[in-house]
């Protein structure tokens, strides 16, 4: 791991704020300060605005060829430090090395390199002659300039998810990564610079969301704001945007059902509950957190989970064996540990887990993989987020009762059926109110296809040449072609004679 020259990236240059409070990075593993750095004031914000602006018309008016070979060059970059990237991710973000390595990196490696393709396919509606006298065209333009806030849970991940479909479309970006976890973010904006992206294209500002997000979002000189985190805090930025009229792109909280049918593989069911409510520490929106299993299958599924749960390895994070890591913080842990408590009291009952390990991992974040049954669909622990390894199993008798319960939620981002009936499957695929629904698997994702929910979930799209829609505005051009001086429809407003 290396630490960044400056606490942020302006201008194509490592920057720092004498004036902003002091921030820590911690190794949520261990509790060790890795980094310290003053964080952005709205000064430094404006700074940045202000590279932002100044990049804006010569990148907006590069092809879409010339675009495209930047972003391939920041791919081989990315890929280049690949393994320096999965060390910081690890030491900043408490996950274990093997996920970072195998997932975060390669999946962001891959998000550029898909971006570079796509932004030669910046397409817009085919010229026609829609009235008769004029041949329409539509252009797809770049918004300006766009304020991106990305969460601490997949920091890499999320400030490629924010910042690559926006430059790829010709904007520029200022983005706010989440404070405790601002290393790979500065990586990227070093990499950029290296792979030879204007300078002012891609900034990085860094500091808490009430002094550094606020003042990036409440600038009546940002075209956009792209917001990655919690529901709540995603309904404050869009007070805050909406002082302004800034377009919005929110990408919100969830609580994922998982629905077995009686005729599921049940095997297939238990190691893919694990792993989806486990991955990240359980720390991902679209993670696996209730499970509705059919009733003739319940007793088994809840005892496979439990068994499998148990045989998960906690350990030091950038140790290969290791299956799940600490979560991001101890205010997390806590807070996780707060609601299994509530869930206990509400009448839930803990299979596996539910507790801090003691030990030599007592001084981390840790939390055990969790397993709740008994609890009624109105608690907390069904309805709310929980963002740890929770996971909480329930009973269904039919499959209208199966649908309603996993709709029974203000989320909508992610969910997955699991079933060897193809028409139940399709069924599945239409009702359940989800952004993305998996049959037969949960969890995974490819640069191809969007990522985004609805409802309490927020709106807009992630990923895929759909993310284009976020950061282009569209623009009708209407040109006659008639060359007459008299056109027809100018008699509704004056007789000529």
């Amino acid at each position: 791991m290396r630490l960044p020259e400056g606490a942020h990236h302006i201008g194509g240059a490592p920057y720092d704020d004498e004036e902003g409070p002091d921030q820590e990075v911690v190794d949520p593993s261990t509790g060790e300060v890795l980094w310290t750095y003053p964080a952005a004031t709205p000064r430094t914000v404006d700074r940045a605005i202000g590279a932002a602006e100044a990049a804006l018309p010569g990148w907006a008016a590069a092809t879409p060829a010339q675009r495209s070979g930047v972003l391939h060059a920041l791919a081989a970059e990315l890929d280049r430090t690949a393994e320096e990237l999965a060390q910081t991710e690890t030491a900043q973000a408490g996950k274990p090395i093997r996920l970072s390595r195998e997932f975060d990196v390669p999946g962001s490696v891959d998000n550029v390199a898909f971006f570079a393709g796509a932004a030669r396919r910046l397409d817009g509606m085919a010229a026609a002659e829609w009235s008769g006298a004029h041949t329409s065209t539509v252009r797809r333009e770049p918004v300006g300039v766009v304020g991106s806030i990305a969460p601490w849970n997949y920091p890499l991940q999320m400030a490629v998810w924010k910042v690559l479909p926006a430059i790829a479309a010709g904007n520029t970006v200022v983005l706010k990564p989440a404070e405790t976890t601002p290393l790979t973010s500065l990586a990227l904006a070093e990499a950029c610079r290296r792979a030879g992206v204007p300078d002012g294209v891609v900034n990085v500002v860094n500091g808490p969301g009430p002094l550094t997000g606020e003042a990036l979002v409440a600038s009546p000189r940002i075209a956009m704001t792209s917001f990655t985190g919690s529901t709540a805090a995603g309904r404050h930025v869009a007070a805050l945007a909406a002082a302004n009229g800034t377009r919005l792109h929110l990408e919100l909280g969830g609580k994922a059902p998982f629905v077995v049918f009686a005729d599921a593989d049940l095997d297939a069911a238990v190691r893919g509950a694990v792993a989806a409510a486990l991955i990240n520490s359980g720390q991902d929106c679209t993670a696996a957190t209730r499970a509705y299993v059919h009733r003739s299958a319940y007793d088994s599924f809840v005892s496979g989970v439990a068994d499998l749960m148990a045989s998960v390895r906690l350990g030091p994070t950038r140790d290969e064996d290791t299956d799940q890591g600490p979560l991001a913080s101890s205010r997390q842990r806590d807070r996780v540990a707060a609601m299994v408590e509530q869930a206990v009291a509400d009448g839930a009952r803990v299979v596996t887990g539910g507790r801090a390990p003691g030990g030599e991992l007592a001084a981390g974040a840790y939390y055990e993989p969790t397993l709740l049954v008994d609890a009624a669909q109105r608690s907390a622990v069904v309805q709310s987020e929980v963002f740890g390894p929770v996971l909480a199993v329930l009973p269904f008798d039919t499959a209208d009762e199966a649908l309603a319960l996993a709709n029974d939620v203000p989320f909508g981002l992610a969910a997955s059926a699991w079933t060897r009936d193809v028409f139940l499957a399709q069924r599945a695929s239409r009702e359940l109110a989800a952004g993305t629904v998996w049959i037969n698997d949960h969890i995974p994702i490819v640069s191809e296809m969007p990522h985004g929910g609805t409802r309490g979930s927020g709106y807009g799209k992630d990923m895929s040449i759909y993310s284009f829609d976020e950061y282009t505005q569209l623009k009708h051009v209407m040109s006659d072609i008639t060359g007459q001086a008299h056109k027809a429809w100018q008699d509704t407003v004056f007789r000529t004679r």
